[in-house]
């Protein structure tokens, strides 16, 4: 199991802010820059070392944005600067994928692409492992794969995938054809998914053969395909950047759910393989206490270096970046966030609203606090 695929090449595409997660998360310092599980190192360091058993140090590629790639190089030393990929801004994730695909198959013709996102939490790495190469054999297949996970629970804020025939693939037992896809449900909706147990939720990693992802995205979306194609063509020239500079601003932003996996399912081409292991994609600040508390939300749980905080009679959740004292005294259920320019006070309830927080600051022109 530890020995690296030789035609797999992961790609971690390492952008957004994670606005649910402000004001912890900011654009400039995005969650998976953030030790968010207290064992010493970012998301996206430890992104990097699940997958080294799987690609080694020399195939594994970052996408990520201008203001973040001094950033990435630093907590990824040993990464070979050649595989970062630098967008000009945020074209969403069909372009950053499809800019390491396209980039990553003028290189190495035929290779195969796994993308995993830079700040989800995974445990059972040997489990992942073996669903991560169960994934790839599908790919050799022509199929495009997903991984989907086993719900915990009725979940209300993560897209779910209806898995449907079995396929029969050497070496991915677990492979099956994708029905379709579902958008986030209502509770009521999300008890019946649960109960279904064919229901898996949406985790956003996909692995397929480049050229076939590629092929797909030209029948989808042809423009944004041949933008990427001439922006691919140029990377490792000295046009490159007179090339991204007039091509990449005219890409359309577009979810790769939505340029290719949806309608690689619609046509019988995307495979899932239910992915056993435990997954975290610390969405809000709700499900960071959940994890870190090991699910057990008694008492007063913190997370920072250097806290001081007094509780009694208390239960919460607190993320702390400076030196002061925070008190808690006959408070049940809340979360606090304190940092240097902003405050956070709310409870897991309504955890998923802080995003619009971010939104009303952004349209006061509060830009300095986010």
């Amino acid at each position: 199991m530890s020995q690296p695929i030789d035609d797999f090449f992961a790609v971690i595409p390492a952008g957004g802010i994670g606005s649910r997660l402000w004001p912890l998360s900011r654009a400039e310092s995005p969650k998976f820059l953030h030790d968010l599980t207290g064992e010493g190192s970012s998301l996206l360091r430890t992104t990097w070392d699940r997958l080294l058993p799987l690609a080694g140090p020399g195939r594994i590629s970052v996408v990520t944005g201008r203001a973040h790639g001094d950033k990435v190089e630093e907590s990824l030393g040993d990464i070979d600067l050649a595989n970062v990929f630098i967008e000009q801004e945020p074209r969403d994730s069909a372009a950053a994928i499809g800019l390491a695909a396209a980039i990553l198959e003028r290189r190495h013709p035929g290779v195969i692409i796994g993308s995993f996102a830079a700040d989800h939490v995974i445990k059972r790495q040997r489990v992942f492992e073996f669903t991560v190469r169960q994934a790839v054999a599908a790919a050799r297949e022509g199929y495009i794969a997903t991984i989907g996970i086993q719900p915990s629970e009725p979940a209300v804020g993560f897209g779910y995938i209806k898995t449907g025939q079995e396929l029969i693939i050497d070496e991915a037992p677990m492979a099956a054809l994708v029905e379709r896809f579902v958008e986030k449900p209502d509770l009521e909706t999300a008890r019946q998914y649960f109960a279904d147990r064919s229901y898996l939720w949406n985790a956003g990693m996909f692995i397929s053969r480049a050229d076939v992802l590629l092929e797909e995205l030209r029948i989808n979306e042809p423009e944004l395909h041949d933008g990427l194609v001439e922006i691919a063509a140029a990377w490792d020239t000295d046009a490159r950047d007179e090339v991204v500079d007039r091509v990449w601003p005219t890409l359309k932003k577009i979810a790769i759910d939505y340029a290719v996996a949806e309608p690689a399912a619609d046509k019988g081409r995307l495979a899932v393989i239910p992915g056993q292991f435990d997954w975290d994609d610390v969405g809000d600040f709700a499900s960071l206490w959940t994890l870190i508390s090991g699910g057990v939300r008694d008492g007063v749980t913190v997370l920072g270096e250097n806290t001081n905080v007094l509780s009694d009679d208390a239960s919460a959740l607190v993320v702390s970046q400076t030196d002061r004292v925070v008190a808690l005294i006959g408070v049940e259920n809340v979360i606090v966030v304190d940092t240097p320019d902003a405050l956070l006070v709310t409870t897991p309830e309504h955890a998923q609203r802080v995003k619009s927080a971010v939104n009303a600051l952004h349209d006061r022109g509060q830009d300095d606090v986010l």
